[in-house]
């Protein structure tokens, strides 16, 4: 799914504004990064488009560059709007730190996330998105149904950009069973799974049954690698989610990471088995008389 050509017009003005400011006044990227306690790879980033602009962001940055007035209340009419275009939020049927996670995916050069559960929200067509929806949220409206399908594509933008980060996915084999929807809509979840495994960037590993009880068994949660800050942990549960920055608990995040992935089935592995999967969810064949 590509940006609405809009928001990409506006992104690119912002973009080219931000630029000129800092290049008038004579600063390089390190000396705003530093200015406003950004990485200077974030600001570089900003300045070419190849990562998403938000509106506390560009304050920042126009507050330190010292924007005119009239030009700071332009650009940052063309952010707030591109924000509400782009992300489609609904205030109370998002997770609580839903809007942070992707701002934070944005900015991450690695992402591991293991799902016991349900596909990964980076890895779900649309179809699977809606049946799920329907399932857990059925007091959604079907305009509210829509609005959140958009959200979840827009927040899969992040694995085309221009560096995109490496995305690691463990998923248990259950996920892979439950029949979601109907055997047709799982048939085109499982392979935009076997789509997504030709990427570079991307290894989907499968946590088999008979790896019997695990540390993953408490539940899914993600880990957040940056190029200049330390990796966050993100666990969600039923209405709740949070990020964890303590040392402590991210270490225990990477020690459960480490475990799952060892008793995985390699990438090789769960490839052929993403096939099997597949195979069986086709429709019988007529006998023949």
């Amino acid at each position: 799914m590509s940006k609405q050509k809009g928001t990409s017009v506006r992104q690119r003005r912002v973009s080219a504004e931000l630029r000129a400011l800092r290049v008038k006044r004579q600063l390089t990227c390190r000396d705003v990064a530093l200015g406003v306690d950004f990485s200077e790879s974030k600001i570089s980033r900003m300045e070419t488009g190849d990562r998403g602009l938000y509106a506390d962001d560009v304050a920042a940055i126009l507050g330190f560059l010292r924007a005119p007035s009239g030009l700071r209340q332009e650009l940052m009419a063309l952010v707030r709007e591109g924000e509400e275009r782009n992300w489609h939020e609904i205030h109370g049927k998002l997770p609580p730190n839903w809007k942070d996670l992707i701002r934070i995916e944005d900015e991450a050069t690695a992402i591991k996330n293991f799902e016991p559960l349900l596909i990964p929200g980076l890895a779900q067509v649309p179809e699977y998105s809606r049946a799920l929806l329907h399932a857990v949220k059925p007091e959604l409206t079907e305009s509210e149904l829509e609005t959140l399908i958009s959200a979840q594509l827009s927040r899969q933008l992040v694995l085309s950009r221009h560096n995109a980060p490496t995305v690691h996915l463990i998923i248990e084999e259950m996920v892979l069973r439950r029949v979601v929807g109907n055997p047709d809509v799982m048939r085109a979840q499982l392979r935009n799974l076997q789509t997504m495994t030709n990427r570079s960037n991307v290894t989907i590993q499968i946590i088999p049954f008979a790896a019997g009880g695990h540390i993953g068994l408490t539940g899914p949660f993600v880990l957040l690698d940056f190029a200049d800050n330390p990796t966050l942990a993100y666990v969600e549960s039923y209405g709740t989610s949070s990020f964890i920055e303590e040392e402590s608990g991210v270490a225990r995040a990477k020690v459960a990471w480490s475990s799952l992935r060892a008793i995985a089935l390699s990438r090789e592995e769960s490839a052929r088995q993403l096939a099997k999967l597949i195979g069986e969810l086709h429709p019988p064949e007529e006998p023949r008389r």
